[in-house]
């Protein structure tokens, strides 16, 4: 126990003097002080990546909750319309909610519905076509639902390896140190590590959350692709409902 006790307080007492000694200091202005050039071009890359990151986040964050209050809103009340059969009202009802994800992909079969609604029997030709513009709604929602999320997983995969390049050049500064004076203790290569452990830190602060945020706002468009998906399909029957209806009046 005791020879164990002497082995962690010479250790403790090793690192303290390797990172202590000589005046060596590690906080953030002398950190930032020793950067290179390389350096600060790490830095502010991961800096920019980090605005963009945010900016994402937030952006997307507002989208998909508004998407799914108005959702809400709409739904049960473009239902009731189509259930009365005023096809005209539901579409003013879907012009109201522009930010609903439903709302989009109902209005645009709706309107493609309400152009050939005058002819007396009923045509494949027409249900197809009302088929397609949902389907087209959808591809076109999705893709807007999607806005930013590439930025997001480019971040996410590239922001490590940035941030191990600037580990690199620290690397590479600390040898040169040692090379130019070999005699030199901890402070000479001092800045250089603290460089090469602040980039490192840095890629993976930055790498981290935007993973997380491209996986969460992933899952979160495939919910909303699903919902869209049951209504189209929703939408698809009651038009074969309506269209029964006029031929048998």
């Amino acid at each position: 126990m005791t020879l164990l006790a002497s082995l962690v307080g010479s250790d403790i007492s090793g690192l303290y003097l390797f990172f202590f000694s000589e005046g060596v200091s590690f906080g953030l202005y002398d950190i930032a002080k020793s950067l290179t050039i390389p350096g600060w071009g790490v830095i502010i890359t991961l800096l920019i990546q980090s605005v963009f990151l945010i900016a994402v986040g937030i952006e997307r964050w507002l989208t998909f909750n508004k998407a799914k209050q108005q959702s809400r809103q709409y739904a049960p009340k473009v239902a009731q319309a189509l259930k009365n059969s005023n096809i005209d009202e539901a579409i003013n009802i879907s012009d109201k909610h522009k930010d609903s994800h439903l709302a989009m992909v109902v209005s645009s079969g709706l309107k493609e519905f309400a152009a050939h609604q005058g002819s007396s029997d009923i045509s494949s030709d027409e249900m197809e076509a009302s088929k397609r513009a949902l389907e087209r709604a959808i591809a076109v929602k999705t893709a807007e639902l999607k806005r930013g999320l590439a930025g997001l997983a480019t971040i996410g995969s590239t922001a490590p390896f940035v941030g191990l390049f600037g580990t690199v050049v620290g690397i590479i500064g600390a040898f040169q140190a040692l090379r130019a004076n070999e005699t030199a203790g901890i402070g000479a290569v001092g800045g250089a590590i603290a460089e090469a452990l602040v980039a490192t830190a840095f890629g993976i602060l930055v790498a981290v959350p935007a993973v997380w945020l491209f996986n969460y706002y992933t899952n979160k468009v495939a919910s909303f692709g699903v919902e869209m998906e049951n209504s189209a399909s929703e939408l698809v029957d009651y038009f074969i409902r309506q269209r029964s209806k006029q031929l048998k009046g």
